[in-house]
């Protein structure tokens, strides 16, 4: 694909983001996209959003559960950016108002205290520079037309990334089984779903360690005090005006989340 194609998808992209409404797939008007064309799409999409003041604060997996995996016909996990602008606190009412079609997924989150610089970076490796992990929400909303996704097209949406909150109650990955440990998701009150770290590649961990060592091969490290959500534990949720979500992971702790308003779809 030529990068003027690139730049008008990026663009339309992100005028998608800001006026909160949804562009037909890429992939049914571009059949010949490939993977590294959908990131270079990402690319200059984020780039519009950074012009316009956000800051990077960290990355997102996707793509990390088989069945995901199996319904976009891709094996392997995808990535995105996340911003400041992405960046809600535990006890704040997310505002679908600002929204279009979301979803939120169960998963956790890795703050990291030290640098970490692929490839060659391994689980423990990741374990080690990790400052903490918490349970978090990730409000994944798709640019998309009634999400009918395949791989380039999540992956040129800045893989699906909405708004994220990560929970107050932090734990330490070295003396938390991070992969056994069960997550537990209700929603206004009622058991919606469960899950278990080793749904995540075999491992949180595992997750992070491959994103690591896919952007070190493109010379982009990951930087101490990062945020990296490793890949949702739990099903897709959507949520409306009212909704209350809670996911709890065994010897961590919770996070909570309201919604409010109405998305635009």
């Amino acid at each position: 694909m030529d990068d003027s194609k690139i730049k008008r998808y990026g663009d339309e992209l992100y005028e998608a983001w800001l006026a909160r409404r949804t562009v037909p797939p890429l992939l049914e008007r571009e059949p010949d996209i490939t993977i590294e064309d959908a990131y270079k799409i990402q690319s200059r999409m984020m780039e519009r959003r950074i012009q316009a003041g956000e800051t990077v604060v960290g990355k997102k997996i996707g793509v990390t559960s088989k069945p995901v995996q199996d319904f976009l016909g891709v094996f392997q996990p995808d990535f995105g950016v996340l911003t400041s602008g992405m960046v809600y606190r535990e006890g704040e009412t997310i505002d679908l108002g600002k929204l279009i079609q979301p979803k939120a997924e169960a998963e956790l989150a890795f703050v990291l205290k030290e640098d970490l610089v692929g490839p060659g970076i391994t689980a423990m490796d990741v374990i080690r520079a990790t400052d903490y992990v918490a349970p978090c929400f990730e409000i994944v909303d798709s640019r998309i037309t009634d999400w009918k996704i395949k791989i380039q097209d999540t992956v040129a949406d800045n893989a699906s990334c909405g708004v994220y909150v990560i929970g107050e109650t932090r734990g330490d990955p070295r003396k938390l089984d991070i992969t056994l440990a069960g997550m537990v998701l209700e929603k206004n009150g009622e058991l919606h779903s469960t899950g278990v770290g080793a749904a995540v590649q075999g491992s949180p961990a595992n997750a992070v360690a491959w994103l690591a060592n896919t952007l070190g091969s493109l010379g982009i490290p990951f930087r101490a005090g990062e945020v990296i959500l490793s890949g949702s534990q739990s099903a897709l949720v959507p949520v409306v005006d009212g909704d209350e979500l809670v996911c709890t992971v065994g010897g961590l702790g919770s996070c909570r989340v309201k919604f409010a308003g109405r998305s635009a779809v």
